[in-house]
């Protein structure tokens, strides 16, 4: 199947994510605060090293090195090898998400 650079939404795509890598599933599990960025409880993103999926720029940058760890079927040893949760570097208002394995 060809992919384009148009995701499910409407939306542009970062880039293409290469032949047989399954981008990362993640869902907005609470906002406290206002996110700049628009983010609400409930939202659903498709991410990959190569797409933030509409994730915030900050948060993206942040979360990037676990991204990477689970985009290459890596884990960390203390955590649940399908499932991290990960929370945005503002503090003030803050985003959590569930990142999980397609």
């Amino acid at each position: 199947m060809e992919q384009s650079l148009v995701g499910k939404k409407g939306k542009a795509r970062m880039a293409l994510n290469p032949e047989g890598i399954k981008p990362l599933e993640a869902q907005v599990v609470s906002v406290k605060g206002t996110c700049s960025a628009g983010h609400k409880a409930g939202d659903s993103l498709e991410l990959s090293c190569w797409d933030s999926g509409g994730l915030c720029g900050f948060f993206y940058h942040d979360i990037f090195p676990n991204l990477n760890v689970m985009q290459f079927d890596g884990r960390y040893p203390w955590g649940n090898a399908d499932e991290m949760v990960l929370e945005c570097p503002d503090r003030q208002n803050l985003v959590t998400i569930r990142l999980r394995r397609a």
